[in-house]
């Protein structure tokens, strides 16, 4: 037998972990001067509503001001369309990168930024996918951690990100990965449904509560009992019925449209939505209290241009998906994947892999597009169309980046025309004069047309047309 000498112990290896650096947010002047709160890994949202990561008492602050959210490799801050605006180092900001030792004021508050002394470090998921949700890059794989411990639970989940993203896919991997998984998943878009109908859809009727209704009928929140209600576009919820809405989530139970008598219902809801919710309640279009109630765990989900690194990852899994076979991708075809923009996120990157399945490829095709017999680089003719004289060519290309710039501008400032020009670094009225030119509207139709503008000229979505 070894003695005691001889005998060791392994030390268990932890879960992975990135360390992010802690930052400190301390009021220096204002109502609530010496109130100082550490920015956790994630995001921390500062107002004057009782759900604010740092409540202050200043009445010129609006109730969701601004947030700062913590990312690779620095901070990033977010005016939440308040009232009087968020200012940093005394220029008006938007969305923008945040320096240590920077000073934000708001109304008659002003806050600093500190850098702490020892960094947080941030736990990531041993895995690169959660159900169908696929990506290896740290931000995916600290999002997985979070959900991995969240799914288990009965939490209400609140899914925020651009269109694309990936938010149902999420949605169904907490399903499954739940212990409602044996349960039905029931996912409704609440942007696609009439405002008249809405409430009958979630909670049901009885048979004479309205003209047409000649059975009893049951609601989605009925049909999922026992599993998970997937409530997609949360935002375009009618004012009128979230009530309705956070009775059900408070007490477990629904009113059918016509009946006094409520039902019982056992349903974990996840909500998602692609338009930031806390400036819908600065706007007054979505109640306080509902949101802070769908948002127990909040996830956010970036970007694909936020995590180029998963491209490859993603784009060879659609294309065995597509192709039912386990070849590598073309290096040209990759080249091109990681080259482009990808506004529409990784339902654009799955369409385009389809499509190029469809119409076929080979090592120096891709999607339909020639590599090009003059030895252009590879991906360079899916970009620009060399086929053309240089003249042609240079007007259509730089036709196609004003109108997705344009686009690209304009969504970032949720189709408000003034913002983006003050975004974009252009007057108002040249702005308008791009929009016209490539036929794009904002989509809040009170300031699309251009003076002098066709006022009768059909309404048209807000992607660039072929000119």
């Amino acid at each position: 037998m070894a003695g005691a000498e001889d005998v060791t112990t392994n030390l268990m290896a932890g879960p992975p972990s990135v360390a992010f650096a802690a930052v400190d947010l301390y009021v220096v002047s204002g109502p609530d001067r010496g109130m100082e709160r550490r920015i956790p890994t994630g995001r921390l949202r500062v107002g004057t509503g009782a759900g604010s990561d740092l409540c202050l008492t200043d009445p010129t602050v609006s109730r969701l001001h601004f947030e700062i959210v913590v990312k690779k490799g620095g901070l990033r801050l977010v005016d939440l369309d308040s009232t009087n605006g968020t200012f940093v180092n005394g220029v008006r900001v938007y969305d923008a990168e945040l320096s240590a030792g920077g000073t934000i004021t708001v109304g008659a508050t002003a806050l600093r930024v500190e850098v702490a002394g020892e960094p947080v470090r941030v736990e990531l998921s041993r895995g690169d996918r959660f159900g169908d949700v696929l990506g290896g890059s740290v931000e995916m794989r600290r999002i997985y951690a979070i959900l991995e411990r969240v799914a288990p639970t009965e939490a209400t989940v609140l899914v925020q990100g651009e269109t694309g993203t990936g938010k149902e896919a999420v949605a169904r991997a907490i399903h499954e990965s739940s212990r409602r998984d044996q349960g039905p998943f029931v996912a409704v878009d609440c942007g696609a449904i009439a405002e008249a109908l809405i409430e009958s859809e979630l909670f049901g009727h009885v048979r004479g509560a309205f003209s047409g209704a000649v059975a009893d009928r049951r609601g989605l929140f009925e049909q999922a009992n026992g599993g998970t209600l997937f409530l997609d576009e949360i935002g375009e919820l009618p004012l009128s019925l979230q009530p309705k809405l956070l009775r059900a989530l408070e007490m477990r139970e629904v009113r059918p449209v016509g009946s006094n008598v409520p039902r019982r219902v056992d349903v974990r809801v996840v909500a998602a939505t692609n338009r930031p919710l806390a400036r819908s309640v600065n706007e007054g279009t979505f109640r306080e209290d509902l949101y802070y109630r769908l948002a127990v765990l909040e996830v956010a989900l970036p970007p694909l241009r936020a995590r180029r690194e998963d491209i490859p990852r993603l784009a060879q899994h659609f294309y065995e998906r597509f192709a039912g076979a386990r070849d590598p991708l073309p290096k040209e075809l990759v080249s091109t994947l990681m080259a482009r923009a990808w506004p529409g996120n990784v339902r654009e990157l799955r369409n385009f892999v389809e499509r190029s399945v469809s119409l076929g490829w080979s090592g120096d095709r891709a999607a339909g597009v020639d590599r090009g017999t003059d030895g252009a680089p590879p991906g360079l003719c899916a970009l620009v169309p060399t086929d053309r004289p240089l003249k042609e060519a240079r007007a259509e290309w730089t036709a196609q980046f004003e109108a997705l710039y344009v686009s690209a501008i304009l969504r970032r400032a949720d189709g408000n025309v003034t913002r983006a020009a003050e975004m974009a670094g252009v007057n108002r009225r040249s702005l308008q004069r791009l929009m016209a030119e490539h036929r794009i509207r904002s989509g809040t139709g009170d300031d699309d047309a251009p003076e002098g503008g066709d006022p009768d000229e059909d309404p048209i979505d807000d992607a660039p047309r072929p000119r």
